[in-house]
C-alpha cells in the first residue's frame, strides 16, 4: 500500500472566509502529517475573548475543528507552538486551559512572546503539528 503525498488544503466550512480574504490555509495535510495554521482567540461572532482564558478556549475549539475536518484530533497533536502577548504574566492561565485540552500525552511544545498578534485585542495564537491516527483512539 502507498500512502498519498499530494497536498490537500483543509478548510472547514466556518474558515472559507478567511482562506478567500487572507489567502492561507487554516491547514495543510500531506500523507498523515497535518500543519495547522495559528488559531486565535476569535470567535463565530468574529468579537476576540475575554482575555487570555476565553481566547485560548475559542482559539483551542477552533484548532479541534480543524483537526477533525483534516481527519485527526487533539490526540494526534505532536507539537504546539504558541505565541503570547504577556507570556510571562498569563503563562498560568494559559496553562490551564492547555492541560485541559491536552491531559495526557502532552505534545511538544515552544512558548513565544511577542509584541503583538493581528488584531491589537488578540492576546494568543496557537499553531500545531499533527500526525493522524498516532494518538488515543
Amino acid at each position: 500500500m502507498t500512502k498519498s503525498t499530494s497536498r490537500q488544503s483543509i478548510i472547514p466550512p466556518p474558515f472559507q472566509a478567511f482562506y478567500d480574504t487572507f489567502h492561507f490555509s487554516p491547514a495543510t495535510r500531506v500523507g498523515d502529517t497535518i500543519w495547522v495554521s495559528g488559531q486565535v482567540g476569535i470567535g463565530p461572532d468574529m468579537q476576540a475573548g475575554e482575555g487570555m482564558q476565553a481566547q485560548a478556549r475559542i482559539a483551542f475549539e477552533s484548532l479541534k475543528v480543524v483537526l477533525e475536518t483534516a481527519g485527526a484530533s487533539l490526540a494526534d497533536v505532536v507539537e504546539l507552538t504558541t505565541f503570547h502577548t504577556d507570556l510571562r504574566g498569563e503563562m498560568e492561565a494559559f496553562s490551564t486551559v492547555k492541560d485541559a485540552y491536552f491531559p495526557t500525552r502532552y505534545p511538544s511544545w515552544t512558548a513565544v512572546g511577542v509584541t503583538q498578534l493581528a488584531l491589537p485585542e488578540l492576546c494568543i495564537e496557537i499553531r500545531a503539528v499533527a500526525v493522524a491516527s498516532c494518538g488515543e483512539s
